[in-house]
């Protein structure tokens, strides 16, 4: 009997064990302290900023179209020329004796002319100088141009390849540059195509000269978009006649856009994805943390412009806090602005 009393209680109290197991403690659920702002539109002077490289408005590589020795270079790296200033002088060979040709032939042309009045010529023969006469004609104008290379436009030659008497390859003798007018081409976000106009007026900053502001013309707004990046070009022009910026300048370009009602918050409001350029910001979904992908727009100091659908006036962003939430996440709001 005491064997099976022993039993009875070690039972009892594998029973009263069991019970204690089920007996579950339920957790509290995790809620997060944040502080959120309400979005309002603000009234912004649209505007946008672009860096890009500077390039002489026309750039000529001087390379005559005839092969020989180069006689002579009139101008060395850095000279301003004006136009149809002398550059290059190639051999003069085969021009001084296609002048010859030429002249010869000029008179044989007047002198058949003359035989054609009285009959002593025929008309065929008279046609016959003519075509020599005008197809040398044209061959000593080609050659004079190639042999005495002049400047089309005003500039400044920025590089120079041979020296007097070295046989032309090919490559450019001479490049000339135009400085007093420079152009750039700029990557604009495929949002604001419809916005940008041809005569647009825009200004161009340097850290060069960080106390001035260079104005600056939208010339060309290139029709397409590029899928890749979802921007397209635009081809700005700039007057330099006091010759203060150079082509390979480094610049940024600050466009003018017009007022217009945009969605501001903190910039330090806006997440970063791990490994991506992703940016998403927490807005409050019924007392609960949902994340927003977003688009960065205009910057203002310490501000930042986003754009999503979602993000709309009205809209609670949570911008103390955020950096410990996680998407579904319990939040109480401490601050509301």
């Amino acid at each position: 009997m005491k064997r099976v009393f022993i039993y009875s209680l070690a039972a009892l109290m594998l029973i009263g064990c069991g019970k204690k197991t089920e007996t579950t403690t339920v957790e509290q659920e995790r809620v997060e302290q944040v502080r959120v702002t309400v979005l309002q539109p603000q009234e912004i002077e649209r505007e946008i900023s672009v860096s890009t490289n500077l390039q002489g408005y026309l750039t000529q590589n001087v390379a005559p179209s005839i092969t020989g020795t180069i006689e002579h270079i009139y101008r060395e790296v850095g000279n301003k020329v004006t136009k149809g200033s002398d550059l290059v002088r190639m051999d003069q060979t085969q021009y001084k004796t296609t002048k010859i040709t030429m002249a010869n032939l000029e008179i044989e042309k007047n002198r058949i002319s003359q035989l054609l009045k009285t009959g002593s010529a025929t008309q065929q023969q008279y046609d016959q100088i003519v075509t020599q006469y005008n197809s040398t004609k044209e061959q000593l104008e080609f050659l004079e141009t190639n042999t005495y290379v002049k400047a089309p436009f005003a500039g400044v030659i920025s590089a120079k390849n041979y020296e007097d008497g070295e046989l032309y390859s090919g490559q450019p003798i001479l490049v000339l540059t135009q400085i007093d007018k420079l152009k750039a081409l700029v990557a604009i976000p495929e949002t604001y195509f419809p916005k940008f106009k041809e005569g647009m007026k825009l200004t161009l900053t340097t850290e060069i000269y960080p106390d001035k502001v260079f104005p600056a013309t939208v010339e060309i707004v290139y029709p397409t978009i590029d899928p890749a990046t979802h921007t397209f070009q635009c081809k700005i022009v700039i007057p330099n006649t006091k010759n203060l910026l150079r082509p390979g300048m480094y610049v940024t370009t600050t466009i003018g856009l017009g007022k217009a009602n945009a969605l501001i918050i903190p910039y330090q409001a806006v997440e970063k994805l791990v490994g991506a350029n992703d940016r998403y910001v927490f807005i409050n979904d019924n007392g609960y943390a949902k994340r927003v992908s977003v688009e960065l727009g205009q910057r203002f100091d310490q501000n930042i412009e986003i754009i999503a659908p979602e993000i709309v006036e009205g809209v609670a962003v949570v911008t103390t806090g955020q950096h410990k939430l996680v998407d579904g996440v319990k939040i109480n709001i401490v601050e509301s602005r």
